[in-house]
């Protein structure tokens, strides 16, 4: 049983891909209409249709997502939106379900890529981790975005979670930005993505229902960075473990 699972999730990865390159091909210049839109205006017009694409894309690979708890949001607030991350899915799936305007802090290797760095870089505050002046630079971008009414998307584990526990302890990033902005924090478990797309199985994809649950916000006044952190993190572990 597991040896034809696993044929079939690869030729599924085929068609995952295939449909992705079509579909993005289809959705990049209208996305890239954005671009003559200030902000938020513009990254609100270009969520809409990132949010159009997924829902598109993920029908056609039988991954089809649930949101709850939008309720949460608060219109005119902006929030420090933090997810866990178990899959290189996570990541088209996550921003475009956010509520309005949004952008995600990123890579800045793949805005290389030709034509999908484009659309990547739109989305984006990009950072490259090991150079400090980057870092400082993305956060100072990161507080300006906030500014403007725009959520700042962040995955505050770094990296996708290959550890055994339900979620990977957090670094400080995300909770230092809503120490420094006073901007709160809602946290987002995506559920499904681990299943879909296994860590462990490379171009791997199977159908699978998806959803995204968002908690009520976290407000970071009175409360340092650590302190942030550790609320946050048993929130998030609580309501995945949970399921």
């Amino acid at each position: 049983m597991n040896y034809f699972k696993n044929i079939f999730g690869r030729i599924w990865a085929v068609w995952g891909l295939i449909s992705f390159l079509i579909t993005f091909l289809i959705v990049f210049l209208p996305s890239m209409l954005a671009h003559l839109m200030k902000d938020p205006d513009g990254q609100n017009y270009f969520i809409s249709v990132s949010r159009i694409w997924m829902n598109v894309w993920l029908f056609l690979v039988g991954c089809p997502v649930k949101v709850s708890g939008k309720e949460n949001y608060k219109k005119g607030t902006a929030y420090i939106v933090v997810f866990n991350h178990n899959a290189f899915l996570d990541v088209p799936l996550s921003a475009p379900y956010v509520p309005g305007a949004n952008k995600t802090i990123a890579k800045k290797s793949f805005a290389k890529i030709p034509l999908f760095g484009a659309f990547y870089k739109r989305g984006s505050v990009l950072v490259d981790r090991k150079d400090e002046k980057s870092r400082t630079r993305s956060f100072e971008i990161m507080k300006k975005v906030l500014a403007l009414g725009m959520h700042m998307c962040i995955y505050p584990e770094g990296t996708r979670n290959r550890s055994n526990e339900p979620i990977k302890s957090f670094y400080d990033g995300a909770f230092r930005l809503a120490n420094a902005t006073q901007n709160e924090i809602m946290p987002c478990v995506i559920f499904g993505t681990k299943k879909a797309m296994p860590i462990d199985k490379k171009f791997f994809l199977l159908p699978t229902r998806l959803r995204m649950q968002f908690l009520p916000s976290v407000s970071p006044a009175g409360k340092t960075v650590s302190e942030l952190k550790e609320i946050v993190f048993n929130e998030m572990l609580k309501a995945y473990t949970a399921k």
